[in-house]
């Protein structure tokens, strides 16, 4: 089987990560694969079950809640994601060329539907961090 693959997904830092488990994974045992966690042994028929059950037991104890902005959350949980000064990051951000920023701006939060649309569908295939 013969696959095209482009030069920035070879020379991605995901494709570095990737590669590297799977060199280090790939002579470890073939199916069915064992996971004892908790002193309890499971039996697993592939690799894709592996890691869904890695990644149940990696959100065991995980409360994940979503803000659309900062007025959603109560006082605590702003002072403990937000306001501590001993946790939070302080970033400076500078907007170099004030034109632009705002023709991006306008298209992604103004009113125009149509030309929010086209942006997304000529660069859908370019984002890199999908929080869905």
């Amino acid at each position: 089987v013969r696959r095209k693959v482009n030069w920035e997904l070879v020379t991605s830092n995901d494709y570095e990560q990737l590669l590297s488990v799977y060199l280090n994974t790939r002579s470890l045992s073939r199916p069915p694969f064992s996971l004892i966690y908790r002193g309890r042994r499971t039996k697993l028929l592939s690799a894709s079950e592996v890691l869904e059950r890695v990644k149940e037991i990696g959100r065991e104890g995980l409360y994940i809640q979503r803000y659309k902005g900062l007025g959603e959350m109560n006082p605590e949980q702003l002072w403990e994601t937000t306001m501590n000064p001993d946790t939070r990051h302080l970033l400076q951000v500078r907007v170099e060329d004030a034109v632009v920023a705002d023709e991006i701006f306008t298209v992604l939060m103004g009113d125009q539907v149509e030309e929010r649309r086209r942006f997304i569908e000529e660069h859908a295939l370019m984002v890199e961090n999908l929080d869905i």
